[in-house]
């Protein structure tokens, strides 16, 4: 990650001015970690009484720490090692499904200290979920010896109002998923934000990989649903209505049944989504390996498990391969054609499952479909790429607050 030299404008006020190299200095030293005090004078390009009256302000609010020595043969001031203080602040993700709720803790430098999981059921009463995903935060940050959160990320299928930062209401999930949200700010009282979970997978993605391949690409999700998130010129975006990516209800399938507003199984879910890659497995003789978990109507994992299969079974695997790479190539090439993006991440449990084979096989298809040069890639996450974007959209709003300018 690019961190820029400090030039603060030159009508900032004397207290403007230190905000913007405090805030530089924190930056540096997340993304560079611990430094001396000549460290970030090279670093910032600022003075070194600068520096020395920056990092005594950083330490007596709290947010910096000595952590060691440079070396013992400079015992001077600048032979300090300063970091942050990681503790200094905890934030939290969720992850929630038709069928489960995940959550994950972690501190001021992103660091995980907990992570836990719960299966739901179908026939669990709402009022039961939203008190056990709560009860899951709370062990999870007991567990954790977090005695208080700063921020916390929701992640959840479907499509974010971006007026009232809620849910938007759909037949095809729980409505308890928006009830938790208001639940767990209601109970912990600390800023608590929302997000589609595809959207914060693509976050995620933005963060693992190389400056370069972050700025652009749309990633795809393959999974038990199917969406898309959009990164152009490394801002997401959401579209007018928060519904940027819903590309299950993509008017294609291989019956030329159209989709409705309401029902996307028509459209272009019905030919990726996890029951359609089981379906196409079993037509091919695959043999799809059974869930982890108690089955549901959209079984990622056993999907995943099906890919899996075929990548092992050798030549018995390439006819199905190959079909759903066709499937996944129509779907990108949609995206590809208005977007041009240059570059699909493939993610979700179909998706992480197929890795570089089902990428490349992806665009061999996508070449042929679309005269634009476009990278096909597997996902950089390697797991829980929902939670991880949650954290880190968390730790965003934390570290904004945090390393905003003292009064």
């Amino acid at each position: 990650m690019t961190v820029s030299r400090a030039h603060p404008g030159r009508g900032a006020s004397p207290r403007t001015a230190r905000a913007i190299n405090d805030r530089l200095a924190l930056r540096l030293l997340q993304h560079e970690g611990p430094l001396t005090a000549g460290q970030l004078k090279e670093l910032t390009g600022m003075s070194r009484p600068s520096v020395a009256d920056l990092v005594e302000r950083l330490q007596e609010s709290g947010l910096i720490e000595v952590v060691g020595q440079a070396g013992a043969a400079n015992r001077g001031p600048n032979a300090r090692v300063y970091g942050i203080v990681a503790a200094r602040a905890h934030v939290a993700g969720y992850d929630v499904r038709i069928e489960s709720v995940g959550v994950e803790i972690a501190d001021l430098l992103g660091r995980t200290v907990a992570r836990a999981r719960l299966p739901v059921a179908p026939d669990t009463p709402a009022a039961r979920t939203i008190e056990d995903g709560i009860e899951l935060l709370r062990g999870a940050a007991q567990e954790a010896g977090v005695a208080a959160l700063h921020t916390v990320a929701f992640g959840a299928p479907g499509v974010i109002d971006p007026v009232t930062g809620r849910l938007g209401a759909s037949h095809a999930l729980p409505a308890w998923h928006g009830d938790l949200v208001d639940e767990v700010r209601k109970r912990f009282g600390v800023p608590v934000l929302l997000e589609n979970e595809v959207n914060l997978a693509a976050v995620a993605e933005q963060r693992s990989r190389p400056d370069g391949d972050a700025d652009t690409f749309v990633l795809l999700w393959l999974g038990g649903g199917v969406g898309a998130a959009v990164v152009l010129d490394g801002r997401l975006r959401r579209g007018i209505s928060g519904g940027a990516g819903e590309i299950g209800f993509l008017p294609i399938s291989r019956t030329g049944e159209l989709p409705t507003a309401v029902d996307c199984d028509k459209g272009y879910h019905g030919m990726v989504g996890s029951r359609a890659v089981r379906a196409l497995a079993r037509e091919h003789g695959l043999a799809a390996a059974p869930a982890s978990r108690p089955a549901v109507a959209d079984d990622a994992d056993a999907a995943a498990a099906a890919v899996r299969a075929a990548l092992a079974a050798g030549d018995a695997g390439e006819g199905f391969l190959d079909e759903l790479a066709e499937r996944i190539a129509l779907g990108a090439a949609a995206m590809c054609t208005v977007l041009d993006p240059g570059r699909v991440v493939l993610a979700g449990e179909v998706g992480q499952a197929g890795g570089a084979d089902l990428a490349a096989r992806v665009a061999d298809r996508l070449a042929r479909l679309s005269p634009l040069r476009t990278v096909v890639q597997s996902t950089a996450v390697e797991s829980a790429p929902i939670l991880r974007g949650a954290v880190i959209t968390a730790l965003d709003a934390a570290q904004d607050d945090l390393f905003a300018p003292q009064a």
